[in-house]
């Protein structure tokens, strides 16, 4: 009966061992982010290792930069990638399409600006009757955010029976795209808007005018939810760096600069100068926060335009317990 109970004090030992592995077995964390001023809590958070410092040296950070939400939704799908920062529409399209994610925290709302070519005669957004208008992707946020702005000025994209076309093209293409005339205008994040500005596009709609005046959800930090099961500490310490990356963007604007644009340089070889940053960060505004009232209007535009059968139950979707926690 002693040597019983040895072995069941021992077979517990080891399986209470192997539960706490089970629980904490990742050596990385891969992350997604974009190269996009309202990704600039990523972008800082990488740049100045603030995950990397939460981590510690038990699990590397291991970055993946992508240029829009189709690409990480793909990621996403073939176990790729642990977590990004990336647009509510995309994310929701992937969460509705069964991809095992879930929202841990907002990085950014607003961020995005409608320009137009000088040339194009686009004066206002009425004037995109018969243009052609770029947006990153596909069901990414920004073409969800342009068919609302479309539907208020009795407008609708081409393949919901009107006639503005939506043409998919990476954000840090677009200044080639403006200067081919492949397209009239574009809805884009910064610094992107601003870049075009600076090479002569007119601004049509400012982040203000593009939804609820500014406050409505443009970037999320999602996680794969087997990954989060498995390594709850690793997920902490990823929120605390991305805490600790907009609490420093709060503080230091110029460090916050220095720091994107070293990152956006790094993945694209293009680096956007203080100006164009500069305005780029004040049409942004960094938060771990989310206005949940603009996710259900996406949802909606996102199933009236045939991107997804349903709406997703947000409170599945979306669980800021954490981060709230931690923000205190």
């Amino acid at each position: 009966m002693k040597r019983l109970s040895a072995s069941l004090l021992s077979l517990a030992t080891l399986a209470l061992v192997a539960g706490t592995a089970q629980a904490q077995q990742a050596r990385e964390l891969r992350l997604g982010v974009f190269p996009n001023v309202t990704h600039a809590a990523g972008l800082v958070a990488i740049n100045k290792g603030l995950i990397q410092k939460e981590l510690g040296s038990g699990v590397k950070l291991v970055v993946k930069e992508f240029a829009n939400g189709s690409q990480v939704n793909e990621a996403f799908a073939a176990g790729a990638i642990d977590a990004a920062y990336v647009g509510p529409g995309p994310a929701m399209n992937a969460f509705m399409r069964g991809v095992p994610i879930q929202v841990y925290a907002g990085a950014a709302n607003a961020g995005a600006v409608l320009v137009a070519r000088k040339d194009s005669g686009v004066r206002n957004v009425k004037g995109l009757a018969g243009k052609k208008v770029a947006v990153p992707t596909r069901g990414s946020t920004q073409d969800i955010s342009l068919r609302h702005l479309l539907h208020e000025n009795g407008l609708k994209a081409n393949d919901e029976g009107g006639n503005v076309t939506v043409v998919p093209i990476d954000p840090a293409n677009m200044p080639a795209a403006f200067a081919s005339k492949q397209v009239d205008a574009a809805l884009v994040q910064e610094p992107w808007g601003a870049v075009l500005e600076t090479q002569g596009a007119r601004l049509v709609a400012n982040e203000k005018a593009i939804w609820e005046g500014g406050n409505y959800t443009t970037t999320v930090l999602t996680v794969n939810t087997k990954f989060a099961a498995q390594n709850p500490e690793a997920v902490k310490d990823l929120l605390r760096g991305h805490l600790a990356a907009i609490a420093y963007i709060g503080k230091s604007n110029a460090g916050a600069q220095k720091a994107i644009a070293d990152q956006i340089e790094l993945f694209t070889r293009k680096r956007p100068n203080s100006g164009e940053l500069f305005k780029a960060l004040a049409r942004t505004r960094v938060t771990w926060d989310i206005n949940l009232k603009t996710l259900g209007e996406y949802a909606q535009l996102n199933k009236e335009a045939g991107f997804a059968r349903d709406v997703p139950d947000l409170n599945r979707f979306v669980d800021l317990s954490l981060v709230r926690s931690l923000a205190k």
